[in-house]
């Protein structure tokens, strides 16, 4: 074999190699066609990756699926590696949590999707008693759902996602609570029949983290160390800016009323000692308290 041919087979091998390092991360598949409530948390996820020092590459599943199949596709270690889990004490205890709130809380702060032409059926909601007397609906598998019904309020539930807006418009239920991250794209995707409902706000301390297989624990420790180092360097705070900061400020969250709800799910590993990861409401203007 001459010199040249083995300088160009030891530089397939070493190419080869190279790209065998390269770990596949599978990634849950929206769950219905044009569905962009997890564009952002993919990117995170990229990000910390690209930061954490391996060699590693996101794919999509091949099928699409709900909250409560991710968990228990992670769990049984099969079609998806990590997810954007919302948290609840019983997923933490069946998956591995990555305890950095993806969203910065943002999947506490709620406003509702309504029908075109209600607004005055909430003119008087002002307090945790006022919306008990409001017909609102979740996704049956849903966290939220515990979330509101621990405060009291009765919720009305469906099994598929894209059900809710139809009821919605169909009057089975008048107030569809969503986070400030996901009403913009779904109002605009669902919006013919509905509007965001102006005056009132939702909050309760609350996110999801990405979660993994328990066994899987050098996938955690990259995801974990890539989103610090994220955060140390800012581009987690310029990620979350892009995609979220023009639907705050659509929010306006300052101008609304805020019924504050307790969240009964939160586990003694939240970090709320942390600060810098969650989202902190502007000040109210000047003359409205």
């Amino acid at each position: 074999m001459s010199h040249a041919v083995r300088v160009l087979v030891c530089a397939l091998f070493v190419w080869h190699g190279a790209a065998a390092a390269v770990e596949i991360v599978r990634f849950p598949r929206p769950e219905v066609e044009g569905d962009k409530r997890s564009d952002y948390a993919l990117q995170l996820l990229q990000l910390g990756l690209s930061k954490s020092g391996g060699d590693w590459r996101v794919e999509l599943a091949p099928v699409a699926m709900n909250q409560e199949r991710q968990v228990s596709e992670i769990e049984a270690d099969r079609t998806i590696d990590v997810a954007p889990i919302p948290s609840s004490a019983e997923r933490e205890e069946r998956l591995l949590p990555i305890r950095i709130p993806i969203q910065k809380g943002l999947l506490g702060w709620r406003l509702g999707l309504i029908r075109k032409g209600d607004q005055a059926r909430f003119a008087g909601v002002r307090t945790l008693e006022d919306l008990k007397r409001v017909r609102l609906a979740q996704g049956q598998e849903w966290p939220d759902t515990l979330i509101l019904r621990g405060n009291g309020i009765d919720v009305i539930t469906a099994p598929r996602y894209e059900g809710l807006f139809k009821m919605l418009v169909s009057e089975r239920f008048d107030y569809f609570p969503r986070s400030v991250n996901e009403i913009w794209d779904e109002l605009e995707a669902h919006g013919k029949d509905l509007e965001v409902e102006p005056q009132i706000a939702l909050h309760y301390f609350y996110d999801a983290y990405f979660m993994v297989n328990k066994k899987n624990t050098r996938l955690a420790e990259a995801i974990r160390q890539g989103l610090e180092k994220a955060i140390a360097d800012k581009s987690f705070d310029r990620l979350f800016e892009q995609h979220h900061g023009e639907r705050l400020r659509k929010a306006q969250l300052a101008r609304r009323t805020v019924i504050e709800l307790r969240n009964p799910l939160l586990t003694p590993g939240t970090p709320s000692d942390r600060p810098e990861l969650w989202y902190r409401q502007p000040a109210a203007p000047a003359g409205r308290q």
